[in-house]
């Protein structure tokens, strides 16, 4: 990939990469100090990272970070995990099936504006801290809740245990956590096998590079 330039690029994050390593990447081939990012994906999320590349453009990160996006995600049901991801220690729920219709309903409750608590393994910092950094230090860490926007939610599929999603939300929605909200709403329990990052405000994953 050629950085040469400064501007915004459309990056296309494998799963198992975090989003710092790929603006250090790009810092790295670049040579340009100032890279930022228009908000982060998980490690294990995969999808559409817009990177910022130089001092005009990083400057307004906080604009493009507050862009709607579109994910489609994977559930499994029947479990819960402590990092509401495939990351985390798994405990079984339920063997409860629920049907397509039951499912298309509990996705229904969460259209609009909600109140949502952020995974406890996530980057949000707690009196200065990451959340994710407590919780490994063994800490109980209390989530303050946040209010989040979801446009449009719908069910792409569905085969036991695993159904599969897409929503348009608005930013700082945690899809982790709307899959385990689903979970407690099916009594289930369900936790994320895969989350794709689609778009970012205008911004498609089909325009993404590829980074080796």
């Amino acid at each position: 990939m050629n950085f040469q330039k400064e501007g915004l690029y459309l990056i296309n994050k494998p799963r198992g990469r975090s989003s710092f390593s790929i603006v250090a990447q790009v810092r790295r081939l670049s040579g340009i100090k100032k890279v930022g990012h228009a908000g982060t994906l998980d490690p294990e999320a995969e999808g559409l990272l817009v990177i910022l590349l130089g001092k005009e453009f990083t400057k307004q990160a906080e604009k493009y970070s507050k862009l709607d996006k579109t994910y489609e995600f994977e559930i499994k049901l029947g479990e819960v995990s402590t990092t509401d991801d495939e990351e985390g220690g798994k405990t079984k729920v339920s063997d409860a099936k629920p049907t397509k219709t039951e499912i298309i309903k509990a996705l229904s409750n969460y259209e609009g504006e909600i109140e949502q608590t952020p995974p406890v393994y996530s980057a949000i910092k707690i009196d200065g801290q990451r959340a994710y950094k407590r919780a490994r230090n063994g800490e109980v860490v209390d989530m303050p809740t946040r209010k989040v926007n979801i446009k449009s939610i719908e069910l792409l599929g569905y085969k036991y245990p695993f159904a599969s999603i897409k929503a348009d939300v608005s930013s700082g929605t945690y899809i982790r956590s709307l899959a385990r909200s689903i979970g407690e709403d099916l009594k289930t329990g369900a936790y994320c096998t895969k989350i794709v990052r689609t778009r970012v405000g205008e911004f498609s994953l089909d325009d993404a590079l590829a980074v080796d």
